[in-house]
């Protein structure tokens, strides 16, 4: 499959910027992905289209101040490092900027000496595996240091970091915010909980490459990262109850619909308490194991999450969802609406 065929003009005015005031606030698109039949709604609508014993999956994983601005020990220079993966050890892999600066045995200095690391070596991908030192507790100097790592196309600065968690992130991780959850308060998950939704989590690390535009030419070519994800026994139990009754397992985005579906191909369809790395790409022609629904913002053009959604709903479907979604002025991307397929 040519690339092209997910590439559609968005006008920069839909990218939204910043979160709404209310999380629950946002439109809600629904689409029957049978018939591709659209219908536009509110968030809050999102409880009049599940049914008593729907399971709900949703991603726990919690963003890390992973963006920290430091200065090179022997210059002086400015150097930012953006936190990818933990590698164990102190060791880390990282984006640097400006990376021409950053070689092999480079020290970079952040807040007067509180954190400081050491360049160890370069990745194929272009960035840089370090190792951290300190005195402490990491993760208590990280929050004391970093800022929130918000994607590229949003220019505005973040007044309140918690905006860009959900109401449910527990596990530390993510370079980036499994953004479908956002909408979600406490107060409406208990709404749906009392109308015998049943909640269920799992873990997904999300990386920046999630978001980023697929640059083969070839769907088929394209190479997806790797992700850490975990799969608890109360999970695996639920998912399975519920297939084997023939109720719905619905995922809120594209990370718990990645990691569904990485284990429950592995396992003829059912879930096990798991965990490890992930890089299953999903794309038009993919049969689905586990997912009957998602809910999900809407996507970046020529990514593999529009072909994510193709695969789930078809692409004509979806291609006809976000010309309406355009037309009628859907705010896109990480603080957007939300889309329903179901």
């Amino acid at each position: 499959m040519d690339v092209k065929q997910f590439d559609f003009e968005l006008p920069e005015r839909l990218i939204a910027q910043h979160p709404l005031p209310d999380r629950t606030a946002s439109r809600l698109l629904v689409m029957d992905k049978r018939t591709g039949e659209l219908s536009h709604r509110r968030f809050t609508d999102l409880k009049e289209y599940l049914r008593a014993g729907d399971v709900l999956v949703l991603n726990d994983s919690r963003v890390l101040p992973a963006r920290l601005i430091g200065e090179k020990a022997d210059t002086g220079a400015k150097i930012e490092v953006l936190l990818l993966k933990s590698l164990g050890e102190d060791r880390w892999e990282t984006l640097v900027k400006p990376g021409k600066r950053v070689k092999p045995g480079t020290e970079i200095i952040f807040g007067e000496g509180l954190l400081r690391c050491v360049c160890e070596e370069t990745t194929e991908t272009g960035g840089r595996i370090v190792r951290f030192h300190y005195e402490g507790i990491f993760y208590e100097i990280l929050d004391q240091l970093g800022s929130m790592p918000l994607p590229p196309y949003i220019h505005e600065q973040l007044d309140d970091r918690e905006r860009y968690q959900t109401v449910y992130a527990r596990e530390r991780g993510s370079a980036a915010a499994p953004t479908a959850g956002l909408h979600f308060t406490e107060e409406y998950l208990r709404q749906l909980e009392a109308g015998g939704v049943q909640l269920a989590y799992v873990t997904l690390h999300v990386g920046l490459g999630t978001f980023r535009p697929v640059t083969a030419d070839v769907v088929e070519e394209h190479v997806m990262h790797s992700e850490y994800y975990e799969i608890p026994a109360r999970t695996a139990e639920l998912v399975n109850a519920a297939k084997a009754e023939g109720r719905r397992v619905i995922a809120v985005g594209t990370t718990s619909c990645r990691t569904l579906e990485t284990v429950g191909t592995r396992h003829g369809g059912r879930l096990e308490e798991e965990s490890g790395w992930t890089d299953i790409f999903i794309y038009p022609g993919y049969q689905f194991a586990i997912i009957d629904g998602l809910l999900t913002n809407f996507h970046l053009p020529k990514s593999s999450l529009v072909m994510l959604v193709s695969a789930l709903a078809g692409q004509e479907h979806i291609r006809r969802a976000y010309e309406e979604a355009i037309r009628e002025e859907y705010r896109f991307f990480s603080f957007g609406d939300a889309m329903l397929l179901i």
